[in-house]
């Protein structure tokens, strides 16, 4: 059977790593440079034809993918004469990957809808290694029936595909999730540097901790760095973390409740952005913490 045709927008370090598996199974690819000409390159190389518009992705797919790091950046690849819904195949499907406001998913579907397409949200889970893989996690939402039509696409992406309701609620989970692990990750961070300032070796500390309940596979990322000196095996950046749970509050914020949790995580992520730790990865957090203890970080 003939696979659908894609077309990929934001080709980061998790949407080329999709790309690629897609690209291993045979799926005709469209691609359009965003950011980092490296990855359009290469899988020019692989075979993808890439265009100058988003308008041109979506006229030539058959579902239209979107692995973008912010709602407005989503929204400016969508909206206006060279947005993709300007380009819409009638039953396309647009699938927005990222991790992005409910909001503005939910009217961005609409609009979809009047010009004859499908909306989806499937905010992911896992790491790109995962994604060359084809295990990350997938949390879709939308019309049932169409993520039933595209479930054999997203099975070759993910290992737990999950459909979780209406529009939107895959990015309300992802949030959720994501305020949850950033929370847990600057818990540990901050756990490893009060270690340091008490004169506890880290080692004895994680032991101790990784014994009991509080053992989980986001201390072990914190740890990988803490301990063993390998930032990358959570290769997310302190900036998205910041803008995850940032996006966490504004949804508790437009649903008329006060997150209390919430706040101190987006303090301190917003404080390490300010003191030039944001392009650095998430574990990387234990150095922001032990040179706010020493005295170098201002609070």
């Amino acid at each position: 059977m003939a696979r659908p045709a894609i077309g990929f927008i934001g080709l980061g370090l998790m949407g080329s790593a999709m790309v690629e598996r897609l690209q291993s199974l045979q799926y005709p690819m469209t691609v359009i440079a965003n950011r980092s000409r490296a990855a359009i390159d290469a899988a020019v190389a692989r075979g993808a034809t890439e265009v100058q518009t988003a308008r041109e992705i979506a006229a030539a797919s058959d579902i239209v993918m979107l692995c973008m790091d912010t709602s407005a950046s989503v929204e400016s690849r969508m909206l206006g004469p060279d947005g993709v819904i300007a380009g819409l195949k009638p039953g396309a499907v647009v699938i927005d990957f990222g991790t992005s406001l409910p909001g503005s998913t939910r009217r961005l579907g609409a609009l979809v809808a009047e010009a004859g397409g499908h909306y989806m949200d499937a905010p992911l889970g896992r790491t790109p290694s995962h994604a060359l893989e084809g295990k990350l996690n997938i949390m879709g939402a939308g019309d049932r029936a169409v993520f039933d039509r595209v479930k054999p696409v997203l099975d070759h992406l993910g290992e737990n595909v999950f459909h979780l309701g209406d529009l939107g609620a895959g990015h309300t989970v992802k949030l959720i999730n994501n305020f949850f692990a950033m929370t847990t990750a600057n818990a540990m961070a901050e756990a490893f540097a009060m270690a340091d300032v008490a004169g506890v070796p880290r080692e004895n500390l994680y032991a101790v901790m990784s014994a009991g309940p509080l053992r989980s596979g986001m201390m072990d990322f914190v740890k990988a760095y803490a301990i063993d000196g390998k930032p990358d095996v959570l290769a997310f950046a302190v900036r998205n973390a910041r803008k995850d749970v940032g996006y966490y509050a504004a949804m508790a914020e437009e649903a008329g409740v006060l997150s209390l949790i919430s706040n101190g995580t987006k303090q301190a992520l917003t404080l390490a952005v300010s003191q030039g730790h944001g392009d650095r990865m998430v574990p990387e957090l234990v150095d922001f913490y032990a040179a706010l203890f020493a005295g170098k970080e201002r609070a």
